[in-house]
């Protein structure tokens, strides 16, 4: 059954170590609820109600977009190995550009990766845990290693041409574009 906590716990910790996907759920006022999945090597808890995760640019930017309109934000991670458990971290968050104060002090808790856009820092308010009897047993193949090999390859001039023009989300909301390519 569903357990609530003002905080991230030991145990909620040793289970985001093991974990090589997770989800994120914004939403505005209005349009579009964004749920996004997540991997790489990216996510990090920094304190009992501290957490970040390092952005790629993909296709969208609507977790931005979102949270600069309302902050509001829900990570959730799936265990899909023994024990099943499912944990929601939720809170709000910010994103923090390469050109942020705040970017130098984040990016040191991360292997940067071709690509990177962002960093999303989030203050968690709760974190609730659920059975998750009913999802899957599975188990990861190998990372997909397509996303950072793309950025990698990119031109640079090209690569920060083609972010400064993404200044909406799909709903019209403002988006900051990143202000520098982070190649190889």
């Amino acid at each position: 059954m569903a357990q609530f906590t003002d905080c991230i716990l030991p145990e909620h910790i040793d289970m985001i170590g093991r974990q090589s996907v997770f989800f994120v759920a914004t939403a505005a006022a209005e349009g579009r609820i964004n749920l996004s999945p997540k991997g790489y090597d990216c996510f990090r808890v920094l304190g009992p109600n501290r957490v970040a995760y390092l952005d790629l640019a993909g296709s969208g930017n609507e977790t931005h977009a979102h949270l600069v309109a309302d902050g509001r934000i829900t990570v959730m991670m799936t265990n899909f190995q023994q024990p099943a458990l499912i944990l929601r971290l939720y809170g709000h968050g910010k994103p923090v550009l390469p050109a942020d104060p705040a970017w130098e002090e984040l990016a040191a808790h991360f292997t940067v990766l071709p690509g990177t856009r962002q960093i999303f820092d989030i203050a968690v308010d709760s974190v609730q845990t659920s059975c998750g009897w009913g999802v899957p047993i599975m188990t990861v193949e190998q990372e997909r290693q397509t996303l950072v090999k793309y950025h990698a390859q990119s031109d640079p001039a090209a690569w920060e041409a083609k972010m400064a023009s993404r200044t909406q989300s799909i709903d019209g909301l403002p988006v900051t574009p990143t202000d520098r390519y982070i190649g190889a």
